[in-house]
This record gives C-alpha cells, sequence and structure tokens, in this order.
C-alpha cells in the first residue's frame, strides 16, 4: 500500500513498483485516517508511508496500523533526515526508514528486506542511530551510580580496586569509621549485599568513565 499525500508522488511509486513481477500495488491513501481504514480492508505485507501526511502525522498512523496488524511492515518515506521524527518512527514500529531522495534500486531492496523482517534504515542515518544508541548506555550506566554521593563513588572505585577499609581511609583522608559507613551506604543504594557485588557492579557500569 502507497501512503503520500501527494498523487505525483504515488503514482511514480506505483509505477515503479509494477515493474516488479513480485510486488503488486493494493491500495493508495493520501492521508493517515485512509491509510489505517485501507489497511484494515486490505491488510498490505508493506506500507510505503510518508511520514508527513495531513491531520494525524505517518508516524501516528504507522503506530496503529503496526498495533492492529502486526504482520504488516511499514517503510516511513521522508524528505528530510530529522533525527527526532527518525526515532518517533522506529518506536512507532516502522521496520524501515528512508530519504525520498534514494534511488528506484535502492527502494526495491528496502522493500524486499522489509518483506524478509529485516529493518532497513537510509545509511546516511546508520551513524545517527549509532550515536543515539551509544548516548542512551551512557546515560543508562551514569544513572546506575545517580544515587551515590560523589565521595561515595570514590570510595566504590577503591572498592573496585580491591582496597580494605583502611587502604580506602588512607587514600581519602578519612577515618576507618568514616569509610565502614561509606561501605554500608553504598551497599544499600546500590541494593548489593557485599564488597565483591559492589566491584562486579562498578565494573558492569563503567564506573571508571564517571569519576
Amino acid at each position: 500500500m502507497l501512503v503520500d499525500d501527494h498523487e505525483v508522488v504515488r503514482l511514480g511509486m506505483k509505477s515503479l513498483l509494477e515493474r516488479h513481477a513480485n510486488f503488486e500495488v493494493v491500495a493508495e491513501a493520501a492521508a493517515a485516517d485512509e491509510a489505517i481504514e485501507k489497511a484494515l480492508e486490505q491488510k498490505p505485507d508493506i506500507i510505503l508511508m510518508d511520514i508527513r501526511l495531513a491531520g494525524s502525522s505517518g508516524i501516528e498512523a504507522c503506530q496503529e496500523i503496526t498495533d492492529l496488524l502486526p504482520d504488516t511492515k511499514v517503510v516511513m518515506l521522508t524528505s528530510y533526515a530529522d533525527d527526532e521524527l527518525l526515532f518517533s518512527a522506529i518506536r512507532a514500529g516502522a521496520c524501515g526508514y528512508v530519504l525520498k531522495q534514494i534511488g528506484s534500486g535502492e527502494l526495491i531492496q528496502a522493500i524486499e528486506a522489509a518483506a524478509r523482517g529485516e529493518a532497513t534504515l537510509d545509511p546516511s542515518l546508520t551513524q545517527r542511530v549509532f550515536n543515539e544508541v551509544r548516548r542512551a548506555i551512557q546515560n543508562e550506566e551514569k544513572a546506575a551510580f545517580g544515587d551515590l554521593t560523589p565521595q561515595e563513588m570514590q570510595v566504590l572505585a577503591l572498592i573496585a580496586e580491591g582496597k580494605t577499609n583502611r587502604e580506602i581511609a588512607e587514600a581519602l583522608f578519612l577515618s576507618e569509621g568514616t569509610v565502614r559507613n561509606y561501605v554500608s551506604s553504598i551497599l544499600s543504594k546500590l541494593s548489593v549485599s557485599n564488597r565483591a557485588e559492589a566491584a562486579a557492579y562498578a565494573v558492569q557500569h563503567h564506573l571508571q568513565d564517571y569519576l
């Protein structure tokens, strides 16, 4: 099914797809509501959908269609490499995101990939996705130590090095009693039962990157 509010664009894509024996255009729509209605009627295998439509957006239509028809694959088309729209489309369940400037051969490959159940992303956007994933991982790791004070993070780093309370006290110019209190607080905040688990937690979440 083709979804685009520009008839000329739909005609061009239909002409391209109908040159391939494996493809059949079973429906067309110009707006989000119409797209949802026709998708439910025709249950197409693949939907090529413009991300910007009159009324509700293509992203909202994608979300509803993928909720109602989980076997239907939606490939979003857009004229602009917009990061916010890209991640909104992914969250909405789109299996592909390609720019309209894509060549005809690449568009066919994107549709074939979607039919195989593979995710397709315009090559110019791949680095942006990796950057966002890395940023999300870093934020998650940093949040893992969000309850600790800066001093507790320093103590935890020394625990991870295998230091004893006395060695930690000497390194940070604290009393052993104060260090014991810090260690107890750290174990409680991290919901771990002993120093070994605290050390493993620190390594797993890359504590050194946040000191």
